[in-house]
């Protein structure tokens, strides 16, 4: 088991809190060969790179992916800063309060300048949230289910936060707009080829766990 860092969003953090965010799409690192888009297979000593065409070769590039392999773990970065501990006179005999890590997406009126670090640098002892892959795919962004839109934790999150019209607006648009949002207003017409992990939430590993430490690409 490998266990790897991922970047979320206050929004999504709060979707894998509540449960409602079971998947994450994440832009793959697609070449051209001949014409044909493909994924190449990791180095290994005294080999070359294997090639996957796709997308007939979408499942065997599956084993491609950056951020793991089902039955590995994501440990989750989101923005956070220490609270100061409490103190008292040496002459009040109550301990001090140690200090406490608190995240921003439990604050979610607060502001980027308030004191928050951001995700990217989040170690590994105050991350929360532990996440264990159940299954990971390549596709385009655009060939998403409605189903699988639900499942990207877009409820917690969309209906009426871009525009009124997305207060009724099915899974597949809300995921959209917020796919928009962060990727960019272009992105969603380029269409690009996406690693689709699914995961559940798992409880945190305790201090003296044994799993191997790796770094993931930490998209947002």
């Amino acid at each position: 088991m490998k266990e790897r860092p991922i970047l979320f969003s206050g929004p999504m953090v709060r979707a894998l809190l509540a449960g409602t965010k079971t998947q994450t799409r994440r832009v793959a690192q697609v070449e051209n060969t001949l014409g044909i888009d493909s994924i190449l297979a990791p180095r290994r000593a005294g080999g070359h790179a294997a090639t996957y065409l796709l997308p007939d070769q979408a499942a065997e590039a599956a084993a491609c992916c950056p951020y793991g392999q089902p039955g590995d773990r994501l440990w989750v970065r989101e923005a956070f800063m220490h609270e100061p501990a409490d103190c008292w006179e040496a002459s009040v005999s109550i301990p001090c309060r140690p200090a406490e890590t608190v995240y921003r997406a439990d604050f979610p009126n607060s502001q980027p300048g308030e004191g928050w670090k951001p995700s990217i640098h989040m170690p590994r002892n105050p991350g929360r949230i532990l996440l264990e892959i159940t299954s990971v795919r390549i596709e385009r962004l655009q060939d998403i289910s409605e189903q699988d839109a639900a499942a990207e934790g877009v409820a917690t999150w969309a209906p009426g936060a871009l525009s009124p019209e997305s207060l009724n607006a099915d899974p597949s648009d809300q995921f959209r707009w917020l796919w928009c949002s962060i990727n960019g207003p272009d992105s969603w017409g380029a269409n690009p080829w996406v690693w689709v992990v699914e995961f559940k939430r798992v409880q945190q590993a305790s201090s003296g766990r044994s799993s191997q430490l790796e770094d993931a690409p930490c998209n947002e």
